[in-house]
């Protein structure tokens, strides 16, 4: 996520003074009213929260999604190796699925934050996020629901974490590592790491999206997101 928040932090400074000017004459420049262009970004976002969110919220939509699929944090990167090493591969494999299902479990949560903070667009947000960089609006929205988003996802994620069973299995697996003469003791954070892993997988497939109807015509699916983005080309 702090990668994302130096993107926001970019925008922020980005969004003044020339680009301001320059979003100014858009729509004598190419037809496009104001509340056109705000409406079609939100109409963009909406498009990405709802297809990309939705199937990150699936069985396996973190798991067999290679951009998003949650690995493991360093300390527990060598539980796993040690735990091969011991021929213990089928407790290892289970511990990083059941971390990917308490993302899918808990995901959906983000859906009516984002509605919340895609209603707040302005028509200056709008104006500068048309002319920002292919994630320009997802920048704007993970910067609007960062914060609220981890507050409602990490008691979620706890619960899921037991909920699909995690909890157990890494209780299991970390007791297993612990007792072997070889390791020194490990006791992580999972409903922190997941959390943080889930909120980031969020925002890559919702910039995934964007990049999509920015870059590719056949993405624009209404003709107010092709007359909008026409803006852009």
């Amino acid at each position: 996520m702090k990668k994302i928040l130096a993107f926001a932090s970019i925008l922020i400074l980005t969004s003044c003074a020339e680009l301001q000017s320059i979003a100014s004459q858009l729509p004598q420049e190419y037809g496009v009213t104001d509340a056109e262009i705000s409406s079609g970004l939100k109409q963009a976002l909406e498009f990405g929260i709802d297809k990309e969110v939705s199937n990150l919220a699936k069985e396996d939509g973190f798991f067999t999604n290679e951009l998003v699929r949650i690995g493991l944090p360093p300390e527990l990167k060598k539980v796993d190796k040690t735990l091969r090493d011991v021929g213990l591969d089928a407790l290892a494999d289970e511990g990083l699925k059941v971390l990917n299902r308490a993302a899918e479990d808990a995901v959906g949560e983000a859906i009516p934050v984002f509605a919340s903070a895609v209603k707040g667009i302005t028509f200056a947000d709008a104006r500068n996020i048309l002319l920002g960089a292919d994630n320009a609006a997802t920048v704007y929205l993970s910067a609007k629901t960062e914060q609220e988003l981890y507050t409602r996802f990490n008691p979620i994620i706890s619960n899921s974490l037991d909920k699909v069973g995690a909890t157990q299995v890494w209780k299991n697996i970390i007791q297993k590592y612990n007792s072997l003469p070889i390791t020194n003791n490990v006791n992580p954070d999972l409903p922190d790491y997941v959390t943080n892993e889930a909120l980031e997988g969020v925002f890559v497939m919702i910039a995934k999206e964007e990049k999509d109807i920015r870059n590719t015509l056949s993405a624009r699916t209404t003709n107010l997101l092709r007359k909008v983005f026409a803006v852009q080309d």
